[in-house]
């Protein structure tokens, strides 16, 4: 939010008396109060769309025409609007191409497609055996982090950083990604969407084509998603996104809302 409460000044008493104590307790109250009320006001309200938090360059654009024109070679359509409007419209013909899983295998096409010939199968065959697996899950968290993120990823995503995520066998990895707020997400405005051109291909890639599992954890409240590699999903039948309800910012999500009481509880109709 940029700006903040002084609630905390200099005791102007010594600091041993009992009302110095009071006032110390005071002051505590007031730290603490004022926090949480700047902490209230920079969170953001669910389903409000905020500003972007990363700016497209040349290198983004060019990649982001790179991956609609492999979405529209996979979809047989493109659309008249320019820009990340457009290819949200090319997803959205994508979601009404078939069944979920024929929607899931044409995006791992996609992603496939952006890689060149043979280097996925080298990776699988070369890197992905060392230590484990593990060594090739935190290679992987890296490049999707500070330093190739800037130029692969963040222009459908918006600003990403790395983390450390547990893993099954108890240790600890710096093989995660935490994207702080999913463009992707929030421009569909759709859960369906995210869980079936996305989080589910994506998850599905990188096992079967790299050799390295993956979980995605997207949070529906604010956006966010969570990158955990080296950490194998839950079955599809498992897993608690398919019981997400639609965003606030839905276009169907009014509607749904004055056809009955308890929205929250519907899951979205296009998982």
């Amino acid at each position: 939010m940029g700006f903040s409460l002084d609630l905390c000044p200099p005791l102007p008493i010594p600091i041993f008396s009992s009302s110095s104590r009071r006032v110390v307790s005071l002051r505590r109250s007031l730290c603490t109060r004022s926090t949480l009320i700047c902490a209230a006001l920079d969170r953001p309200r669910l389903g409000e769309v905020s500003e972007p938090n990363y700016q497209p360059g040349a290198i983004d654009d060019l990649l982001l025409g790179f991956f609609r024109s492999k979405m529209v070679e996979e979809v047989g359509w493109d659309s008249p609007k320019p820009g990340y409007d457009g290819l949200m419209e090319v997803v959205n013909h994508l979601m009404a191409k078939g069944t979920k899983k024929d929607v899931e295998k044409s995006a791992v096409r996609v992603l496939r497609s952006l890689f060149p010939p043979l280097l996925l199968d080298l990776y699988q065959l070369i890197i992905t055996p060392i230590g484990g697996g593990k060594p090739a899950a935190m290679m992987l968290g890296f490049f999707f982090s500070a330093r190739a993120t800037a130029i692969l990823c963040q222009w459908l995503m918006g600003k990403c950083t790395v983390n450390a995520v547990d893993l099954p066998d108890g240790s600890s990895s710096v093989s995660g990604v935490f994207v702080e707020r999913c463009k992707y997400l929030e421009e569909s405005k759709c859960v369906g969407v995210c869980i079936h051109t996305c989080k589910f291909p994506t998850q599905a890639f990188f096992k079967d084509n790299m050799g390295v599992p993956l979980l995605m954890e997207p949070n529906f409240q604010d956006y966010s998603c969570q990158f955990k590699f080296g950490v194998s999903p839950p079955e599809p039948g498992e897993d608690k996104t398919l019981l997400e309800p639609c965003l606030e910012i839905c276009p169907n999500a009014t509607r749904r809302r004055e056809l009955t009481t308890r929205p929250s509880t519907i899951p979205c109709p296009k998982v």
